[in-house]
């Protein structure tokens, strides 16, 4: 029986984690509207450190064989989140930012594999970066429409892939470098293993934003 491509692989086995992390009751409050401005404003924090974890990392990784071919300016988000969060917090937004000890724990790990293992970094650049591509245009839908930010726009440009002017088109050809990625089978399955392992540590910063902004009963 023929091997099915990795992209599928890696699709399939985060499926179930993947569902579990949009169906957290934070983000099903805060796309339900029954959430303020303010959580969102928590989350969009929250992402400015796991971003920054991706992406300053992201140049040390572009000569290496696994990683090199992922490393894709027009994705990065770093600069539209601090667009976004100078938008929602006043231009001293970094001023008493504090990542949440589950946010904490996601950065370090994407930092790890930046150093360590940089097959692993595939793991979590494909878990976030597709992520904002696909279920990413919801979010900003109803974030535009719950709190009045202007159409792609300041409060949602972290959503808004300016250089990327086909998504399908884009995410087409992702799926073909993950495919094409030099790694062996062994190899293959650590990864899919540490996709699982990004999607619950996402979880776990949901839940933690679940804890600080419950729904009163």
């Amino acid at each position: 029986m023929d091997t099915p491509p990795f992209s599928t692989l890696i699709r399939t086995a985060s499926q179930d984690a993947h569902t579990e992390a949009e169906s957290s009751s934070f983000m099903s409050d805060m796309l339900g509207g029954k959430l303020g401005v303010d959580a969102y404003a928590r989350y969009t924090e929250q992402l400015w450190f796991v971003y920054r974890a991706l992406e300053a990392g992201a140049e040390s990784l572009r000569d290496h064989p696994v990683a090199g071919p992922f490393i894709q300016p027009e994705l990065m988000r770093s600069t539209a989140l601090e667009r976004d969060l100078a938008h929602l917090r006043g231009p001293s937004w970094q001023e008493g930012l504090v990542a949440l000890p589950a946010t904490r724990a996601y950065a370090e790990r994407v930092e790890e594999c930046v150093r360590e293992w940089p097959a692993g970094y595939v793991a979590h650049h494909y878990t976030r970066y597709l992520g904002d591509l696909s279920g990413g245009q919801i979010i900003r839908d109803r974030a535009e429409k719950t709190w009045g930010f202007a159409r792609k726009g300041d409060g949602v440009r972290f959503y808004v892939f300016d250089e990327i002017t086909n998504p399908a088109a884009f995410k087409r050809g992702y799926r073909e470098l993950l495919d094409g990625v030099a790694a062996d089978d062994l190899e293959k399955q650590r990864i899919v293993a540490e996709c699982k392992r990004a999607f619950a540590l996402n979880t776990a910063v949901f839940h933690a934003l679940g804890e600080e902004f419950p729904l009163s009963a």
